[in-house]
């Protein structure tokens, strides 16, 4: 479980930042960290120093131009913040993450990130809408702002108490209870990439139909991005929605664009 969870650290100013984080994930098990768009230098000897024996983290960090490409594989995006600033969001606290970690994690195809944004500004409004839910460390609401290193490692432990559980022996009535359905489920989560793709489709769709406005959205895409993110939809469900847009284009007489997705179950 633990290997299937990446840390995800957006324009971070101080290497010692990036030291401090590889350190406090080799602590707690973890070992998929990615860099997007650092603004200092990543393996600098502050770094290397901040890391304190984690350097093969460090070594093995990848490092990548944007939040879409750090998460593409992912199934469930999850951003460090302690809101929303423009609209409402779902919001998980640490403890609340970790127990879903069993559910969420269940296979190969499955894979969480946290994401955490710069140490001046944190994470902005468009990053923070593609995440599926926001998690927040409860703290004094005198002296609220953590440190980057710090955030990181509170919600390495959670992720790392999430994992021993599942180490102890389970019973039957446990298994049933992380199947809330009663049986496994039949497809895997969409990905964050599929997720994008479909996005761009819908709002394509909605502009040629003249329901959506890029002059005067309203929100609009931001509050289905925040409906289709919370209901978590599989691949056949994703398959599905794409082919239903396809057909609304057929319909408005606009021919499919390359990435269309014209699929069907």
């Amino acid at each position: 479980m633990l290997e299937r969870i990446r840390i995800v650290l957006i324009g971070t100013s101080h290497p010692g930042n990036i030291g401090g984080t590889a350190r406090a994930m080799k602590n707690m098990g973890l070992t998929d960290l990615t860099l997007v768009s650092p603004r200092g230098e990543a393996r600098s000897a502050d770094a290397i120093s901040r890391a304190s024996g984690a350097d093969e983290l460090l070594a093995g960090a990848r490092t990548v131009d944007s939040l879409e490409e750090a998460v593409a594989d992912c199934t469930l995006v999850v951003g460090a913040s302690a809101r929303s600033r423009t609209l409402p969001w779902p919001m998980l606290t640490p403890r609340a993450l970790g127990e879903r970690l069993p559910n969420e994690l269940t296979g190969p195809e499955t894979r969480m990130a946290l994401v955490f944004g710069r140490e001046d500004s944190g994470l902005t409004n468009a990053e923070l809408q593609r995440c599926h839910a926001h998690v927040h460390i409860p703290s004094n609401p005198d002296f609220s702002s953590l440190n980057l290193v710090t955030a990181v490692q509170v919600l390495a432990y959670e992720c790392h108490l999430a994992w021993l559980a599942t180490q102890q022996a389970e019973t039957p009535s446990t298994q049933e209870e992380h199947q809330p359905f009663g049986i496994e489920w039949d497809n895997p989560p969409a990905s964050h990439a599929d997720l994008e793709r479909f996005f761009a489709h819908l709002e394509r769709v909605l502009i040629a139909i003249d329901f959506h406005d890029p002059a005067t959205p309203r929100q609009l895409m931001a509050r289905l991005r925040r409906l289709y993110l919370r209901a978590r939809p599989d691949q056949m469900e994703m398959n599905i929605l794409r082919g239903m847009l396809t057909a609304m284009e057929k319909h408005a007489g606009r021919t499919p664009g390359a990435d269309s997705g014209d699929m069907h179950p």
